[in-house]
């Protein structure tokens, strides 16, 4: 009964949200959360640091995917010293590789790409909980599953994922094609339905030069695919189905990743096929041959009203708290956009 009523109040949720993101977002006004003076240029003006939504909105996406990560962890029985520890390690390894795939990839030294960074979750995440095991498990005297953990952290990653594209919404980044220029059946399926961005500082506007376009919506497309499958798989993960949840959130996020390429108009690199089409196809064949040689660790029924229970835990919100601060600085401060500011007083209130 618990599970209905989470699953059913999470996609409450979500609809509140993404009806939100999808209507709000676009618009011009939804890029700079804040902007922060840091050098004096003149009389009364300052240059500004400017703190994006893109940030606000990728922390958050984050902040949900650790607490999805420790329930979903918690109700398999593992300890939440043990999942922090585990999504700790995976964070210090794809946050970085997000920028660094980008870098090398787009030869572009101030952008993002989640897409990279979960290439390289995928690669290490057996490996990574194997050395956990053996290091702090042995020391904490826990044990993390490989395939629990491994289902849970693709689960997470879809729930994570599908919010983040709510920052890409308000960056205007990753934007979908042209309608005028789409097929009939695309025209038809989005007309009344795409989105039209507003503002010279967002990336399709100076990038690609669609700002006031009808285009894709395909952040919108990928939030609510990804959402979904995360709840089904959340569904068979409670149900004992790791393997099957593990390999449906991989295989729905890895290969939409891979075909929703082909309805986007941003930057990708050079050639037919992206390398972020190819690691989506590599991610999806190293999925199903990880849940081959991995699937044989025997697991009880997990317990959803444990996992929920785990996360009432002040040291818990104290690191969730920290995650999020960290990600907010870290995605939030722009590199690519500036301030100019000036400070007055009001002289009839004085």
């Amino acid at each position: 009964m618990i599970e209905t009523v989470t699953i059913i109040s999470a996609l409450i949720l979500l609809t509140a949200y993404f009806w939100w993101g999808f209507k709000k977002l676009p618009g011009e006004k939804w890029q700079i959360f804040a902007s922060v003076p840091s050098v004096i240029t003149g009389e009364r003006e300052w240059s500004g640091i400017n703190f994006t939504w893109y940030g606000l909105l990728t922390a958050n996406a984050y902040l949900v995917a650790v607490a999805v990560l420790l329930v979903l962890m918690g109700a398999a029985g593992v300890p939440p010293i043990g999942t922090a520890i585990l999504a700790a390690a995976m964070l210090c390894c794809c946050v970085p590789a997000s920028r660094l795939v980008a870098r090398i990839v787009e030869k572009k030294a101030h952008t993002f790409t989640v897409g990279g960074a979960v290439f390289v979750g995928i690669l290490i995440a057996p490996f990574v909980i194997t050395a956990i095991n053996r290091t702090a498990g042995e020391l904490l005297a826990f044990h993390i599953p490989i395939m629990s953990a491994y289902a849970a952290i693709a689960i997470a990653y879809a729930f994570g994922e599908g919010l983040g594209r709510m920052a890409c919404i308000s960056f205007g980044c990753c934007y979908g094609k042209p309608l005028a220029t789409s097929s009939v059946l695309l025209k038809r399926l989005f007309r009344g339905r795409s989105f039209v961005f507003f503002g010279s500082t967002k990336k399709i506007a100076y990038a690609g030069g669609l700002e006031a376009t009808e285009v894709i919506p395909i952040q919108a497309v990928t939030a609510v695919f990804y959402t979904i499958s995360g709840l089904i798989a959340a569904g068979m993960y409670l149900s004992s189905h790791l393997t099957g949840a593990f390999l449906l959130a991989t295989i729905a996020t890895q290969g939409w990743r891979s075909f929703s390429e082909t309805l986007r108009a941003d930057y990708r690199g050079t050639g037919s096929i992206s390398a972020y089409q190819i690691m989506g196809m590599v991610g999806v064949v190293y999925a199903i041959a990880a849940a081959f040689f991995l699937a044989h660790e025997p697991t009880g029924l997990p317990d959803l009203s444990v996992g929920l229970k785990s996360l009432w835990n002040p040291a818990l919100i104290l690191f969730l708290q920290i995650i999020w601060l960290v990600l907010f600085y870290y995605t939030g401060r722009s590199t690519v956009t500036g301030a100019t500011l000036r400070f007055h007083v009001h002289q009839d209130r004085i």
